[in-house]
């Protein structure tokens, strides 16, 4: 499809909520010819699990674009979504493992069909609200964490590949969040006062047991200290991740220290617990392999070098060694024993503030 205009085209991905909406009027202030789309991926009457307030979300995002003045259209990816979040999701909790929808979802949907739609509809490149930012290097366009180190969101987009990166924009990646909402103030947007929104991606504020109790059937098994002495009982080895302390279901003890999830045993149905000072192995790593990395460097990483890793969203980067493996994954060896970290989890990896990919630890 040619474009008469000499501006790039650029989708806005508008989700309703405050993020997305400067980013639209933003990427309109940097010179892009703007529409933006909603995502319709999760919001069928009878699978809303939570509060899932999607029409509202739908009139909020139509509201931002009619205040700018720009197109706006719902897009239908419901089946996209099922096959490649929703089952991804459900598959990884029934083999025991804590996968992380928001990572998944921003490579296959946002910069994935999305993308992939955008391109084929005679646009140049897809914007979302995220706080990161793309810069231009000498191998081409790198990923950078947001000036806001408070809502920085690079580890979500660390398995994104090159070729998605090239058509992404950031437009709020230079902004603090308190400056965004009084930027939004200031331009009018409707939806400026907005809270944000939590859960997981597109499906809503729901608890991650009451989406996984529709699909996978409990399955009874003993919860064990570390002695294998059995102290109660769970409902299902998926309901739990290493390193919970809530929800457990086990007193604590007469120093009224808790119980924490120190492993899951697949093969005998176990949920193995153990207090924090107990410090059991299984919950301290000092090193994790890396399955399945993308990288957004040229090329992938050969040698033995010194990085910096992100084991979870609001975890600090720490300083590690990673050692590629010849398989396409590689060992991260970190200075110091990471906490609880979980099978099917995401590490990001960093080169300081620039994301060089990122890996699922098994």
């Amino acid at each position: 499809m040619s474009n008469p205009s000499s501006k790039p085209r650029l989708l806005v991905a508008l989700s309703g909520g405050v993020d997305s909406a400067v980013a639209a009027w933003k990427a309109i202030e940097d010179g892009y010819e703007v529409e933006a789309a909603y995502m319709k991926n999760w919001i069928n009457e009878e699978e809303v699990f939570g509060n899932c307030p999607w029409m509202q979300d739908i009139e909020d995002g139509r509201a931002v674009a009619d205040h700018l003045g720009i197109p706006f259209r719902v897009l239908n990816f419901m089946e996209a979504y099922r096959e490649r979040i929703v089952a991804y999701l459900v598959d990884g909790y029934a083999k025991g493992l804590t996968p992380n929808p928001d990572v998944m979802c921003n490579r296959e949907m946002k910069f994935g069909v999305l993308l992939d739609w955008a391109l084929d509809n005679g646009f140049d490149a897809v914007a979302t609200g995220h706080y990161c930012r793309r810069k231009m290097g000498p191998d081409g366009p790198q990923l950078h964490e947001g000036v806001d180190e408070n809502k920085d969101q690079s580890y979500f987009l660390c398995m994104i590949r090159p070729d998605q990166l090239e058509q992404a924009r950031f437009p709020v990646g230079e902004f603090k969040k308190p400056e965004l909402r009084e930027l939004a103030k200031k331009i009018g947007l409707p939806n400026a006062e907005k809270k944000d929104s939590q859960g997981i991606c597109f499906i809503g504020e729901v608890k991650i047991n009451d989406f996984l109790e529709k699909f996978i059937p409990e399955k009874p098994g003993a919860i064990v200290n570390l002695e294998g002495k059995v102290l109660g009982e769970h409902k299902g080895l998926h309901r739990y991740t290493i390193g919970q302390r809530r929800g457990i279901g086990i007193p604590s003890n007469t120093d009224n220290e808790f119980f924490v999830v120190a492993s899951k045993n697949t093969k005998t149905n176990e949920l193995v617990v153990a207090f924090e000072s107990e410090r059991p192995d299984a919950m301290w790593h000092a090193s994790v392999t890396l399955h399945q990395i993308s990288w957004l460097t040229p090329q992938p990483l050969t040698e033995k070098c010194r990085i910096e890793a992100k084991v979870r969203y609001r975890d600090p980067r720490v300083h590690a060694t990673f050692e590629p493996n010849g398989t396409g994954g590689g060992i991260v060896t970190f200075d110091e024993p990471q906490r609880a970290l979980a099978a099917g989890q995401v590490c990001a990896l960093y080169d300081g503030e620039r994301v060089l990919g990122g890996g699922v630890y098994l």
